[in-house]
């Protein structure tokens, strides 16, 4: 079993996955700023670890990483401020990923979105600019870290009942958070994944079937 560090740790998709690593028998560090969810995080079968993402220098993010066997991050600002969003999801994932390297930590789980690519299509003068922008800086960097990464980037999130299938066909264009945590789990168990960018909606086929098809 697996050593894991999650950041974003008290997000939705996150708590859930670290349900599902834990009940596998993974040892889960969840990274979290606030430390009164420190017993939602326990709860979860998680071991909290409070730290400020925002202000981690990069000697910072190697030492929160140091020693584990991946890390995941499923950290973002969540909308609303533009000079946040640039901070978290662009700015502290790339130092997350240097981090890595530089502590020697070579599994790295990127929890990105679906349309995150060079022509993400999003206009400048968009709200939404600035995440689509930083997603597809940070995975960018990912891709060329040297890192065994994945890259997970599952479309428009719902609170919807999981169901255990996913797809990338265009029969869909949302998914439930936890078939999100699902794919995430088993990426972390399915070396074969590793240098795959891995995109789904919901769908009818079986989340080790799909990624099966995306590790060959």
């Amino acid at each position: 079993m697996s050593n894991v560090i999650v950041f974003g740790g008290h997000g939705k998709v996150a708590l859930l996955t670290t349900r599902i690593l834990s009940e596998r028998g993974h040892t889960v560090t969840s990274v979290i700023r606030d430390a009164d969810q420190s017993d939602e995080i326990r709860a979860h079968g998680g071991e909290p670890r409070v730290a400020d993402i925002q202000q981690q220098s990069l000697t910072d993010f190697a030492e929160l990483v140091r020693g584990h066997d991946a890390v995941v991050w499923s950290a973002g600002a969540g909308g609303g401020s533009v000079d946040r969003t640039w901070a978290i999801d662009r700015d502290a994932a790339i130092l997350s990923v240097q981090g890595a390297k530089q502590a020697g930590v070579d599994r790295y789980v990127m929890v990105s979105w679906s349309g995150s690519q060079l022509d993400h299509g999003v206009p400048q003068d968009d709200d939404f600019f600035a995440y689509a922008q930083s997603k597809a800086i940070a995975d960018a960097v990912v891709r060329d870290s040297g890192l065994q990464w994945t890259i997970v980037a599952p479309s428009t999130l719902t609170d919807d009942d999981a169901t255990g299938s996913v797809d990338w066909d265009g029969s869909s264009t949302e998914v439930p958070r936890g078939d999100v945590a699902h794919v995430i789990a088993d990426v972390l168990e399915t070396p074969g994944t590793a240098g795959n960018t891995i995109r789904f909606n919901s769908g009818s086929t079986p989340v080790a079937d799909f990624l099966r098809a995306d590790a060959v």
